[in-house]
């Protein structure tokens, strides 16, 4: 459960204006740094769990509410910086679309890499995971840049549907009600983040970053230079589609190397 979304959305620090490179939030970088180190937690319990044998019970309990803070804090952040690329852009109308449908089938294709990747090493299907939700997200996203109050709104109402659609423990034969919380009979979907309810945290995000970074600009009184304490989390939040693409294959990789897990199943 990560991705850039920075990247995704034209991101904070890496957009250009007028031929200027637009400096990043550190902000924005540092909190994502979080959320990688929360996924990459997760992550590492999730492998011990299902590739060690230990009982852990990651995608229930406490875990499961571990998961799911993690992938609310990356789409909150996906929803902020779409509303600062959205405001440091000279782009309109289709122009502008034609960026994020673009940005989106890109996080849509390395989605379906990870699924590729999941299916090989047996652990369940990721038909509509973290990566699709986002890359689906940003094109859906176009029609409520420059909203506010209404995205809040929405973004509490569709959370809430969302919520209690997954609640019923809804199942059907059609793959086609994926991204609307209602899943496949007896399939695992080890990475399951269906529009309803993660679209309406990115519609949050969005009008938290519409409010906050108006005019995409830094919010006054925030300090220009990092903390120091907050630095080392910059270069995580800084690449953090990179570090979501190969951290996976890497921890699985040391824990065999050390004898934690066994991969005797491929």
């Amino acid at each position: 459960m990560g991705y850039d979304p920075e990247k995704a959305g034209e991101g904070t620090g890496t957009e250009r204006s007028k031929g200027r490179k637009v400096e990043r939030f550190w902000e924005v970088d540092a909190a994502r740094g979080v959320a990688i180190i929360m996924m990459v937690v997760y992550h590492t319990t999730y492998d011990l769990d299902f590739l060690g044998g230990y009982d852990i019970q990651s995608t229930s309990g406490l875990w499961a509410r571990f998961a799911d803070v993690t992938a609310g804090f990356f789409l909150f952040l996906v929803g902020v910086s779409l509303a600062i690329s959205r405001a440091r852009t000279h782009l309109m109308g289709w122009r502008l679309f034609g960026k994020y449908l673009a940005r989106g089938l890109r996080i849509i294709a390395y989605g379906m890499v990870l699924t590729v990747v999941f299916l090989v090493l047996r652990m369940g299907l990721v038909a509509f995971g973290i990566l699709q939700l986002i890359g689906v997200s940003i094109i859906l996203a176009y029609p409520f840049l420059r909203l506010r109050i209404t995205n809040l709104v929405l973004g509490v109402v569709i959370f809430a549907a969302g919520q209690y659609i997954l609640a019923q423990n809804l199942y059907s034969q059609s793959l086609w009600l994926l991204p609307f919380g209602v899943l496949p009979e007896g399939v695992m979907m080890p990475d399951y983040r269906p529009l309803l309810p993660w679209f309406g945290v990115v519609l949050i995000g969005l009008f938290f970053g519409n409010v906050v970074y108006s005019g995409g600009g830094r919010p006054a009184g925030l300090p220009y230079e990092a903390p120091v304490v907050a630095r080392p989390l910059l270069p995580l939040g800084r690449n953090s589609l990179f570090i979501y693409l190969i951290h996976q294959p890497i921890v699985v990789a040391v824990l065999a190397a050390l004898g934690i897990v066994s991969l005797n199943f491929l």
